[in-house]
């Protein structure tokens, strides 16, 4: 059945309304960790410990499995029979699941050596950071095994077109770190421990929630080893090229840790807090696009279709550029005000929120072309093709590396503060860098050719953005933020953002782009 870019954008719109709840209940996770933990030495050793396995997670799952698996799985349905189909999601499922328990149990054992090669800087500092850090790793390492076997099921589900519940799955991480903040820390001598036992918890909770939803397809899978079965070489192929050209944003972001080690106290939380309010947009606009795009692409490429497949893409590139520009714009202008509303209090103080403005602010510059390497990456696995993501990405991750050197160590040596914001703007150039190496790629060889209706909305999405960035810079930046009591910040901040949307919306509305206009090139299936 041929699925037309309304069901797309449906589909998209389910995605995003599912994780815009997960990424408010994370919101309210990080407002918990502001105001019980701080930004301190010791969550600094559990955001470490918590990001080793979830950085492995974004390899192995968002990354280079789902990239790899999806495009293979939707070649089995479309060209073989149920039965071969079947068979490949139980060899797939049961050789991932040895796979990443053996490597669960190698992280365990050697947590010590993990923590000092992402946190070097922890060795020797007060107040026993790299112990900690240690022994927290143990505990969240497992997280990696049980979500990426749920990244699995979240994969069948995606090529069946059930996005909702993959989408929804997040929620459950979030639910238990707050309950283990809140109920849990009292009753730990360190209370970040009750964080790193939420985080085992939510794994395993994610993996049992998705389950029953594919005994609803008659897909679940039943673990056997396939190392040699060919769909299982076939994905392997594909995925571990791809462990780099997938995941360079979080290979950037661990090089901003292993740097940040070495600042002042509390550089890793700044970055940490920044990183977490940048990530919103991102997982409410390209990763959802990125989710839905792919089975789309690569039924188009199984089907022989570089028409449909160049409009899929178009369409995915048009909505990144509709909302990404705008969510860049109000998230730098806002940047303070943000934080101050989220997390100023006693734990996180008015310093904290300048110093994670400064970081946020650098992010906020490299947001689009975040979100871009999340949508045009799909268009390389769809067509089996992860050579040339890995290429880019190597190329991007070498240039992240020369500029966080460039930006931090001369000014390191003078004293300067606020260096954590050269390792996010490091980050944000090579992330355009990536996004237009892949742009450069695909129109080089022809596999994406840009609609007619680009000048047009270049133009509607530029006159809207300059407006309702004239809009904020006008208003918002002479409110005494950090004087507002807590209520008054709440609806301040809800003032300006409604604001600046309806500013954008009705230049949009006033320059000729309608809603019909987000479904596709003519607005049809």
């Amino acid at each position: 059945m041929k699925e037309g870019a309304a069901r797309l954008f449906r589909s998209t719109a389910v995605v995003s309304s599912l994780t815009l709840i997960s990424r408010i209940l994370g919101f309210v996770r990080d407002v918990v960790f502001a105001r019980v933990f701080g930004a301190g030495p010791a969550m600094d050793a559990f955001l470490v410990a918590f990001k080793i396995p979830n950085f492995m997670r974004r390899l192995f799952a968002e990354g280079a499995f789902n990239q790899a698996f999806v495009p293979v799985f939707s070649e089995y349905r479309t060209q073989r029979s149920r039965e071969e189909l079947e068979e490949l999601a139980d060899r797939v499922f049961g050789t991932l699941a040895a796979v990443l328990f053996a490597i669960t149990l190698v992280g365990v054992v050697a947590a010590p050596v993990l923590i000092a090669i992402f946190a070097p800087g922890f060795i020797g500092k007060e107040d026993d950071q790299y112990a900690l850090a240690t022994e927290l790793l143990r505990l969240t390492f497992p997280y990696l095994l049980f979500i990426s076997l749920t990244a699995f099921a979240g994969s069948m589900l995606n090529s069946y077109g059930r996005f909702a519940v993959p989408a929804l799955t997040p929620v459950l991480l979030n639910i238990c770190l707050i309950v283990a903040a809140l109920w849990g820390a009292p009753h730990f001598e360190d209370p970040v421990r009750a964080l790193a036992w939420g985080v085992f918890i939510a794994g395993v909770v994610q993996l049992l929630f998705q389950l029953p939803f594919l005994m609803r397809l008659k897909m679940l899978p039943r673990p056997r080893w396939g190392w040699r079965f060919e769909g299982v070489r076939k994905i392997m192929k594909l995925m571990l090229p791809a462990i780099f050209g997938s995941s360079v944003a979080q290979i950037n972001l661990l090089l901003d840790t292993i740097i940040a080690s070495f600042l002042v106290a509390g550089s890793v939380s700044w970055l940490y807090y920044s990183d977490r309010l940048m990530e919103f947009p991102l997982g409410l606009f390209g990763i959802a696009l990125g989710t839905v795009i792919l089975p789309a692409l690569s039924r188009r490429h199984a089907e022989g279709d570089p028409a449909r497949f160049s409009e899929t893409l178009d369409w995915a590139l048009r909505l990144t550029a509709i909302f990404g520009v705008p969510a860049a714009l109000g998230l730098g202008v806002l940047a303070a005000p943000i934080l101050a509303t989220l997390f100023l209090s006693e734990a996180f103080t008015a310093t904290d929120v300048h110093m994670a403005s400064l970081s946020l602010i650098a992010y906020a510059f490299g947001l689009p072309g975040l979100i871009l390497v999340k949508v045009l990456t799909p268009a390389f696995f769809a067509r089996q093709d992860t050579m040339t993501p890995v290429k880019i990405g190597v190329a991007a991750m070498a240039t992240n590396m020369a500029l966080n050197l460039l930006f931090v160590v001369p000014l390191a040596i003078y004293g300067v503060s606020g260096l954590h914001a050269g390792l996010a703007l490091a980050t944000s150039l090579a992330a355009w860098l990536n996004a237009g190496l892949l742009y450069r790629t695909l129109r080089k060889r022809d596999i994406y050719r840009p609609g007619r209706w680009w000048r047009v909305t270049g133009v509607q999405v530029g006159l809207a953005s300059a407006a309702m960035l004239g809009f904020l810079l006008w208003g918002s930046l002479e409110a005494p933020w950090l004087e507002y009591a807590t209520l008054e910040r709440v609806g301040a901040l809800t003032w300006w953002v409604v604001a600046g949307i309806g500013v954008y919306v009705l230049v949009l509305a006033g320059t000729g782009m309608r809603p019909r206009h987000l479904r596709g090139p003519a607005g049809t299936e």
